[in-house]
């Protein structure tokens, strides 16, 4: 594989926000409060990083975009999320998908008992396209992921896990979605198959102009391939910029990339440090 370039910004430079979330406040169980005023924006044609660590608050954040909150007896309880101007926060999940909003999980979530192309094809289920179109599109979707029609006949819960996550995102693709909200998309795979599958998430940002928001813990790869990214802890955004000037932040090379002005910190060094973070101070 090619050796992996800085991922240049959207060529428009007053981008039209597609989505906005403006100091949200999200409650579990009306007592635990995981958001805690997160404010952040995704303009048309981008990629937008969320970045953090384990329970920093990327997939309530992502779950509160997509209203999937209530099934785990969320809500949000302070602040607005607007997509295209409109307030989405207390929709439903199938509405978005409707307006081209959809997620893709955590854990990618196939149908296990379905073949990879049964579960393709769920994805266009809310469209009212002919045959001819939604054949198109799985073309479309086998084209940027032709590991999955060599697979299309097998079934999904024996595919590999990164065989399984271009599943699920090409059955986002399925529905012609504007926004996918992309969680973790390196869980639990090899690196190789990390560079894979955001070198996918690239090139149909470039070539069908599909909108990204994903949540990522490898702040490394991420801002590799984002265009501005968000970083939180402990369910606030603690910084945020354009990735390339999170990339050199000495702040996010010490504590997220493992790096110094000495040079690579060891795991053990990096958290022994965490405690003189500045915005936490």
């Amino acid at each position: 594989m090619a050796a992996v370039t800085d991922f240049d910004a959207p060529r428009t430079e007053q981008a039209e926000t597609l989505l906005s979330v403006n100091n949200i406040e999200v409650i579990y169980n009306h007592v635990i409060l995981v958001l805690k005023g997160v404010s952040l924006s995704v303009p048309k044609g981008g990629v937008t990083a969320l970045l953090g660590g384990n329970g920093a608050g990327k997939t309530t954040t992502l779950k509160a975009i997509s209203c999937l909150l209530h099934s785990e007896r969320g809500e949000v309880t302070k602040g607005t999320i607007t997509y295209r101007g409109e307030n989405i926060a207390h929709g439903s999940p199938s509405d978005l998908v409707r307006k081209g909003v959809i997620q893709v999980m955590e854990g990618r979530h196939c149908f296990g008992h379905l073949t990879v192309e049964e579960n393709l094809l769920t994805g266009a289920f809310t469209r009212a396209a002919g045959k001819a179109e939604i054949a198109r599109d799985l073309e479309m979707v086998y084209t940027y992921f032709p590991r999955l029609r060599e697979r299309r006949k097998s079934q999904a819960g024996y595919t590999s896990g990164g065989e399984q996550q271009m599943c699920a995102i090409g059955r986002a693709l399925m529905s012609r979605p504007e926004t996918i909200l992309l969680d973790e998309p390196s869980m639990g795979l090899a690196p190789q198959l990390v560079e894979q599958i955001f070198e996918i998430v690239k090139r149909l940002n470039e070539e069908q102009g599909v909108t990204f928001l994903l949540a990522e813990q490898n702040t490394n790869v991420a801002l590799r391939y984002a265009h501005y990214g968000y970083i939180l802890e402990s369910g606030r955004v603690v910084m945020d910029g354009p990735a390339a000037q999170l990339r050199e932040n000495p702040d996010v090379k010490e504590f997220y990339l493992g790096m110094s002005e000495e040079g690579r910190k060891s795991f053990r060094e990096v958290r022994s440090y965490r405690r003189r973070k500045r915005w936490l101070s």
